[in-house]
C-alpha cells in the first residue's frame, strides 16, 4: 500500500551554521509521483535524506503514512520507516550476485529462502535482466546496474521509494530509457515516490507534481503544467527553462492571471501580450519568454517582436537550435528552428503570448537564459544546467 507523506516547517541547520533548509512544509498523497527540482546547494538532497531517516532535522515534523517518523524530539531509524531508496551510485553489494542482491532485500522479512528468492527473480524479470542473476555488480553496465538497484528497491513491495538522482550518471540514451523504466515500473508497484533531480526535462517527463526548491526553500509546487505556464518566481522560469529576460514596460495595471500588453521591444513592432504572474503596476516589469513560444520570421515583417543577429547554430537532429544576440545587448536562446540558418544571419523573432509572463521588476540587470545563477553556498550554478549511508535503509542503503 502507498503511503503519503507530509511534511511541515522541516528546517535542517548544520554544526557549521549552513542552513540547508529554512521551513519546508509539503504534502504528496499516496500512489503520486513527485519530483524535487532544483540546483545544487538548493536543499533538494538535504530534504530527501531527512525522509529517508538519514540525516536528523533540526525542527519540525515529517509524517510517513499517516505516522510520525521524525520531529523535534522522535527520530525514527531508517530501517522503521517502510520505505526504500535508490543511489546515485547504485549502492549494491559487490560481494553478492545480481539475484542476491535484490533478495537481501526481503531478509528482513524471514520467510523461506527460496520464495524469497523466487521473488528477486520475477522481479529481475520485469526489469529484464532475467538471464543476469547470477553475475556480480562488476560484470554489469551503468544501466544494468541502476536496474538492479531499482529492483531491489521494489521488490519489497513498499509504501514509498525515494530517488537519488539516479539517472544522472548515464548517458543520454540510456538515461531516457532509464526514466521510462522508473516511470512504469514505480507506477505499476503503486507505490508512492519522490524523486530529485536538477533536470527539469527529466522532471517535467516524470512527475505528477512538482516542488522547486531555492537555497532551502520550497518556492512552488504544482503539477507539470502548472510549474510551466505559472511559474510563481523569475527564478522558477529561468530554472524550467526561459529563451530570454527583457525589461520591459507595462501598459497598465493587471491582477495575477490577467493577460498585460507590453510596449513594444522596437519603435515599430508589435507589443508584446503576456499573462501577469503577481499583481503589477503601470511602468517597468520583467518579461520572462519560454522557448517553445519564440517564432523565427524575417527582419521586417510586422509580426516581429525584436530583431537580433544569429551568433551560434546547433543541430538538434529534429530541427536547429539558435542563440539570437539583441542590439540591447541580450540573447534569446533555445530558439527552435526547422532550417538552417547561418551565423550572422540577421533575422525577426516573435513571442507567441501563451509562452510569456511578466513579473514585477525588482531592480538590477535582467539575465538571458544560460547565465549563472548563485547556489545557496555561495557558487555558480549554471541556470539550466546546475549539481556513507548505513546498510540498514530499508534493505536498500549503501554498502559499508
Amino acid at each position: 500500500m502507498a503511503d503519503e507523506v507530509a511534511l511541515t516547517g522541516v528546517r535542517k541547520v548544520f554544526p557549521n551554521g549552513t542552513t540547508a533548509l529554512g521551513g519546508v512544509s509539503l504534502e504528496t498523497a499516496a500512489g503520486k509521483f513527485l519530483v524535487l527540482l532544483g540546483p545544487s546547494g538548493s536543499g533538494k538532497t538535504t530534504l530527501l535524506r531527512l525522509v529517508a531517516g538519514i540525516e536528523r532535522l533540526t525542527s519540525g515534523q515529517i509524517r510517513v503514512g499517516g505516522t510520525t517518523v521524525a520531529d523535534d524530539r522522535l527520530h525514527v531509524p531508517p530501517d522503521r520507516r517502510g520505505l526504500s531508496m535508490v543511489f546515485q551510485d547504485y549502492a549494491l553489494w559487490p560481494h553478492l550476485s545480481v539475484l542476491e542482491n535484490v533478495a537481501f532485500a526481503l531478509r528482513r522479512r524471514g520467510g523461506p529462502k527460496d520464495a524469497r528468492r523466487a521473488q528477486a527473480r520475477k522481479m529481475l524479470d520485469r526489469v529484464g535482466l532475467g538471464s543476469l542473476t547470477d553475475r556480480f555488480p562488476g560484470q554489469l553496465s551503468g544501466g544494468e546496474q541502476q536496474r538492479v538497484a531499482l529492483a531491489r528497491a521494489l521488490v519489497g513491495d513498499v509504501g514509498l521509494v525515494l530517488f537519488d538522482e539516479p539517472l544522472s550518471n548515464l548517458d543520454a540514451d540510456l538515461r531516457e530509457r532509464m526514466r521510462l523504466e522508473i516511470s512504469t515500473l514505480v507506477r505499476e508497484s503503486g507505490a508512492t515516490a519522490i524523486y530529485i533531480t536538477h533536470d527539469q526535462s527529466e522532471a517535467f517527463a516524470l512527475a505528477d507534481r512538482i516542488g522547486v526548491l531555492e537555497k532551502g526553500n520550497l518556492v512552488q509546487v504544482g503539477g507539470p503544467e502548472e510549474v510551466y505556464s505559472r511559474p510563481a518566481t523569475p527564478f522558477v522560469a529561468r530554472f524550467t527553462g526561459a529563451a530570454a529576460e527583457l525589461r520591459v514596460r507595462v501598459r497598465q495595471a493587471a491582477g495575477p492571471g490577467e493577460r498585460v500588453v507590453v510596449d513594444s521591444l522596437l519603435d515599430d513592432a508589435l507589443p508584446v501580450s503576456a499573462c501577469a504572474i503577481e499583481a503589477l503596476s503601470q511602468g517597468e516589469a520583467l518579461l520572462l519568454v519560454r522557448p517553445a513560444s519564440v517564432r523565427i520570421c524575417g527582419p521586417t515583417q510586422d509580426i516581429r517582436h525584436v530583431v537580433g543577429c544569429v551568433s551560434d547554430v546547433a543541430f538538434r537532429g529534429r530541427g536547429y537550435e539558435l542563440a539570437v544576440d539583441l542590439s540591447t545587448g541580450h540573447r534569446v536562446s533555445n530558439v527552435v528552428s526547422s532550417q538552417r540558418v547561418a551565423r550572422g544571419e540577421v533575422v525577426g523573432l516573435h513571442f507567441e503570448a501563451n509562452g510569456c509572463v511578466v513579473f514585477p521588476d525588482a531592480g538590477g540587470g535582467t539575465r538571458s537564459s544560460g547565465e549563472p545563477t548563485a547556489d545557496a553556498a555561495g557558487g555558480e550554478v549554471p541556470v539550466r544546467r546546475p549539481e556513507p549511508v548505513s546498510p540498514t535503509v530499508a534493505m536498500t542503503g549503501r554498502p559499508r
